[in-house]
């Protein structure tokens, strides 16, 4: 099965779309399935956006809109998580996943599904210690805390995702599991991005609840974006019993959707050629789904989850086989996922704006269908009667207007916070920022110069000669080095062939833009004065 990756999609459906075209065209088949690893900004209109946490002049409208209303279809099933650039209002009426227009599935807060026996994981969001620990208490309309908040990962999506027992092919995070990079060819990161220098050299870039995912998963591919560089590693999991061989996690992150950016990858991925092409639920994720239930919450308070300290009376919630043959009598053993995708909001008419469109927050049908179905609580349902209590007591309040971070809290369970950079990187700022000074900054830099595609085999092995000897990774994950800047991968996937735009501009024309300044510190120090103020008035730790 051939399956293509993508890093941060910002909207840019059109274009990932096309290039998937014309990846099929220079391959050996069409691509089956399209992994999306968040920023995927499903933008249905103009209150959509304002729910996007970016500045107002990057609130841009993008394609999403176009598929959404019916006026086009994804070509290919689509499957995403969120990321931390999302309309997260539009995402929180899908807690448990759903359809956000045909062929284009959200895998929810944290969610498993299957296609053709393949099983796929994911986790939305980016890691924040200060919020970790939280409920699900965000709800629309947001403000400048919890516009940002909602996206932050929570304990309970970890806690439900670490009682999967069953082996994991797939796995998609927004942002990177910490200390994956000491694992792949961590110089040439640094040198792409030696911004992330002082982090990786303290083990602080990346999630540790991620990581906490990696070492208990042990998928066979696991897939990131959030950092804007392309990057493969190659874990190697400890065996548990001496008698078992030992797994392996092959890792990629992708760059965002831009030109001359490696934000694609298609990859050959083994799948069961008896099972059905269309999507399916998972019952073991569903029977943990179901278990959960009840440890579900919808305050601002701290809480842990249960364990076996003495504390709990249950900290066991992984699916037993009873748990999964219940799933599978309520849904009457029929495992395919309904293409019950329905319109839930007035859809973006560029004809007719609407900038004073009301924030509403609504349940959606979807969601009550699949609780219904395995009679679980619908998280937007829960949030709304707490909401009416607070009314009906007298105690309710707006969200207070201030930084989540501010709140004088316990420490989380993680001693520090750092789904994002402490020190300034110039190619993270918000969105499109970067294109307004880079626009000056002309370089022919090898890894903007190789074109995303798959590579073909005589290519495999320039390509992982960038990393380790001790670490070979199979040539489908293997990243662009300086030993491949002078080919070009031509419709046929030759060698030598010039890649032209769709306007029929040949690449090797076409001036090239710098990703930073490593190779010229004196002017990045520049850039950092220049942006100073960007990063004074926004939260540095969201921007990535």
């Amino acid at each position: 099965m051939r399956v293509a990756v993508a890093g941060c999609c910002h909207g840019e459906l059109d274009k990932i779309y096309e290039t998937l075209a014309l990846a099929e065209r220079r391959g050996p088949g069409p691509i089956d399935l399209l992994l999306c690893c968040g920023d995927f900004q499903a933008v249905r209109n103009e209150a959509d956006l304002r729910c996007m946490a970016v500045p107002p002049k990057y609130r841009h409208m993008q394609t999403f809109y176009r598929y959404y209303s019916g006026e086009k279809k994804a070509p290919v099933l689509t499957i995403f998580i969120g990321g931390n650039h999302e309309a997260s209002n539009h995402l929180q009426e899908l807690p448990y996943g759903g359809w956000v227009a045909p062929n284009i599935y959200y895998l929810g807060l944290a969610g498993v599904v299957k296609y053709r026996g393949v099983r796929i994981g994911g986790i939305s969001g980016i890691f924040k210690s200060h919020d970790y620990r939280k409920g699900h208490f965000e709800y629309p309309p947001y403000n400048a805390a919890t516009i940002r908040s909602i996206y932050h990962v929570r304990n309970i999506e970890v806690y439900k995702l670490k009682q999967l027992k069953q082996p994991m092919d797939i796995f998609l995070s927004h942002d990177w599991p910490r200390s994956i990079y000491h694992y792949g060819n961590k110089k040439q990161l640094l040198k792409t991005k030696s911004f992330f220098r002082q982090e990786v050299e303290n083990n602080t870039l990346g999630s540790p609840a991620a990581s906490e995912l990696l070492e208990h998963l042990k998928p066979t591919y696991w897939f990131s974006a959030h950092l804007h560089v392309k990057f493969a590693a190659l874990m190697q999991h400890q065996a548990k019993d001496k008698g078992q061989s030992a797994k392996a996690t092959k890792f990629l992150a992708l760059d965002k959707c831009l030109p001359h950016r490696d934000f694609l990858q298609v990859i050959e991925i083994e799948h069961d050629p008896c099972a059905p092409d269309y999507l399916e639920y998972d019952t073991e994720w569903l029977a943990i789904l179901r278990a959960t239930n009840d440890l579900i919450n919808v305050s601002e308070r701290l809480w842990n989850m249960p364990e076996n300290n003495g504390l709990h009376t249950r900290w066991d919630y992984s699916a037993t086989k009873e748990a999964m043959n219940e799933v599978l009598e309520k849904l009457n053993h029929d495992l395919k996922v309904p293409c019950n995708f329905s319109v839930t909001a007035a859809c973006y008419d560029p004809s007719k704006p609407q900038t004073q469109m009301p924030l509403v927050h609504r349940i959606n049908p979807q969601t009550t269908e699949f609780c219904a179905q395995l009679g679980i609580s619908d998280i937007n349902i829960r949030l709304q009667k707490a909401k009416e209590e607070q009314h009906v007591c007298g105690h309710y309040e707006e969200q207070d207007d201030v930084e989540s971070n501010d709140s004088g809290e316990d420490p989380s369970e993680y001693n520090t916070d750092t789904s994002a950079l402490s020190s300034i990187n110039p190619d993270e700022i918000m969105l499109d920022e970067e294109e307004e000074y880079d626009d000056s900054i002309v370089s022919a830099h090898s890894d903007m110069n190789t074109p995303s595609v798959e590579p073909s085999s005589d290519q495999a092995s320039d390509f992982s000669a960038s990393f380790s000897d001790i670490r070979i990774l199979p040539s489908s994950m293997t990243v662009s080095s300086d030993d491949t800047s002078g080919f070009r991968v031509g419709k046929e996937g030759n060698r030598g062939d010039p890649l032209e735009l769709g306007d029929g501009k040949d690449l090797a024309k076409v001036p090239l833009k710098r990703l930073s300044d490593e190779h010229e510190p004196e002017q990045r120090k520049k850039i950092k004065r220049r942006n100073q103020a960007i990063y004074a008035a926004a939260d540095n730790d969201d921007t990535a």
